[in-house]
């Protein structure tokens, strides 16, 4: 018994369709096509994370990535290991964070006559980062650090540190509220 390509299109869709419907009663939301058939603790897994870590299948993995246990990774995310990436445990890297272990930037304005830059990236533990922030090559985050939503990360921030902005600057000391 063989389908056509429409019979095997119109499946497809009226399985997408049933997905979509779960995953709107259960958690009310609407995701990207692939964040409805890739099970994200299972590409966490294949990707060598931790125990119990979660990453979209829209976000971006390339190169040397580690990830801790219990850390869960948003949608739109880049983790850029090309310089060495290590994520701690029960972080929440947040919807559309880039990080970044390389920089292109002299190669680029001296016309390829400066080669690409490399550093390795650290994230501590029990760390928040914000949607939409960039952290540059080379920057350590402190365990318990909270980082803001939409900031630049050009240096490093120490241990359990609140901080944000455009660049990233330490506001003051990240305190985890009594349960």
């Amino acid at each position: 018994m063989s389908m056509n390509l429409a019979e095997l299109l119109e499946e497809l869709r009226a399985l997408l369709a049933e997905q979509q419907m779960h995953v709107r009663e259960h958690w009310n939301r609407s995701l990207p096509f692939g964040d409805y058939i890739v099970d994200r603790w299972q590409k966490a897994q294949d990707s060598g994370f931790g125990e119990g870590s979660s990453i979209y299948d829209s976000a971006l993995v390339l190169g040397d990535v580690k990830v801790g246990e219990n850390t869960w990774i948003g949608p739109f995310t880049v983790l850029d290991g090309s310089g060495g990436l290590e994520i701690g445990e029960h972080c929440s890297i947040s919807a559309g964070v880039q990080i970044y272990t390389h920089d292109t930037v002299q190669w680029a304005i001296s016309g390829g006559k400066h080669s690409p830059e490399y550093a390795p990236v650290t994230i501590g533990n029990r760390c928040y980062i914000g949607p939409n922030t960039v952290i540059a090559k080379g920057v350590t985050i402190g365990e318990g650090s909270i980082i803001g939503a939409n900031s630049l990360v050009l240096n490093d921030v120490s241990a359990n540190s609140m901080a944000f902005g455009t660049p990233c600057h330490v506001v003051g000391p990240a305190i985890a509220q009594a349960k």
